[in-house]
């Protein structure tokens, strides 16, 4: 079996980090030690992975991740929740299959908060976003 487990972050303040990922969206600490020389704190979010790793980024400017997506079906809520926080956020965008936002996490990690449109989504996508095969319809019993 292979599959992605988990994203590894690295944190110039892991406390803050922390709070933003537990404040923002939920995230559970389920350790928090040292690993490899280093703090190390591991966090679920809903379903997904977020290692931490207590070191700043480099100072590069290039970097292999763009962004992370965060996957809700609360986007109204997450994103106001955000705001509350003091993230910068951008306006909901609207697309045919997905609303979206675009927010700016610790460290300038740049977040995608998405939310598919389960009805207007194309049947082979919706296993990949973890929907049901075939929307239930309020005419279904």
């Amino acid at each position: 079996m292979i599959n992605l487990h988990h994203a590894h972050l690295m944190a110039g303040d892991i406390d803050a980090t922390i709070a933003f990922w537990r404040d923002g969206f939920g995230a559970q600490v389920v350790y928090d030690d040292v690993f490899a020389g280093a703090r190390n704190v591991f966090l679920t979010v809903g379903a997904g992975r977020i290692h931490l790793y207590d070191q700043p980024p480099p100072t590069t400017e290039r970097s292999t991740v763009h962004h992370l997506g965060i996957q809700t079906d609360e986007l109204d809520a997450v994103v106001e929740r955000l705001r509350a926080m003091d993230v910068s956020v951008t306006p909901i965008r609207h697309e045919p299959t997905a609303r979206y936002a675009m927010a700016e996490g610790p460290d300038r990690l740049l977040l995608e908060i998405f939310q598919p449109d389960p009805a207007a989504l194309p049947p082979a996508l919706r296993s990949y976003f973890a929907l049901p095969v075939r929307p239930h319809t309020s005419s279904e019993g």
